[in-house]
């Protein structure tokens, strides 16, 4: 095998990664959405507090796909 040929495989490698890095923070953000609505569904006066607490979990989860995707840059 030639090194060009190793390259077109990593490259393809890394691109398999990135989508299973992103799997990962897609299913976490469906379950707390979820048990959010269902939270504020069964008790209404706490909707503020768990508005703010799932931003913070957002902005988490997304920052784990994001590592992901600079991952992905950084390979290829």
């Amino acid at each position: 095998m030639d090194l060009t040929t190793l390259a077109e495989v990593a490259g393809n490698l890394s691109v398999i990664g990135y989508g299973l890095a992103a799997i990962g923070p897609g299913i976490g953000l469906g379950i707390m959405f979820g048990k959010a609505m269902e939270s504020t569904a069964r008790q209404p006066e706490l909707s503020n507090k768990l508005n703010t607490i799932m931003y913070i979990g957002l902005a988490i989860i997304e920052v784990l796909a994001l590592l992901g995707f600079v991952a992905f840059i950084m390979k290829s």
